[in-house]
């Protein structure tokens, strides 16, 4: 979905007219006409600010769904994906941790704790503590903060 239907899908579901949600924005009804028909796209300060007044999260507005590594905890970008055995990408695992189907980080845990957990907690709101903790709870078979699902062969 483009911004210009998403902001319209928005400001619909908050049962707001163009010339109200302008308002809010301190713009003109013209401006928000003018992103909602795909004529222009608002710049990044004004896109944190529909953001933050229809409490749309920024990366859906700007269609950036968030996807992780599933055994690293990095965010995904296309670029980053990882490959299947036949070489398709997948978007559970960047490139770094899983290539060609197979893992392709070779560390030992306390390692990759150290150094996903910053990562994690960054990405998900924990504290890096948390992170730590609920990777080593995961380890030890214990239900913990964190849960991978498909990274078994990294995190036993």
């Amino acid at each position: 979905m483009a911004f210009a239907e998403k902001l319209i899908a928005v400001r619909r579901a908050h049962h707001l007219t163009q010339e109200q949600l302008a308002t809010k924005l301190f713009v003109t009804r013209q401006a928000v006409s003018r992103w909602e028909r795909g004529e222009v796209i608002p710049g990044i300060d004004m896109m944190k600010l529909i953001a933050a007044v229809t409490g749309e999260p920024l990366s859906h507005l700007l269609e950036m769904p968030e996807h992780y590594c599933q055994s690293c905890g990095m965010i995904l970008t296309p670029d980053d994906c990882g490959t299947d055995a036949t070489g398709a990408t997948t978007d559970h695992y960047c490139k770094w941790c899983y290539d060609h189907g197979k893992y392709a980080y070779d560390t030992t845990m306390e390692a990759m704790i150290e150094d996903c957990a910053p990562r994690l907690a960054q990405n998900t709101g924990m504290s890096l503590d948390e992170a730590a903790t609920g990777a080593l709870a995961h380890r030890a078979g214990k239900r913990g903060a964190l849960r991978r699902r498909g990274a078994g062969a990294l995190w036993q």
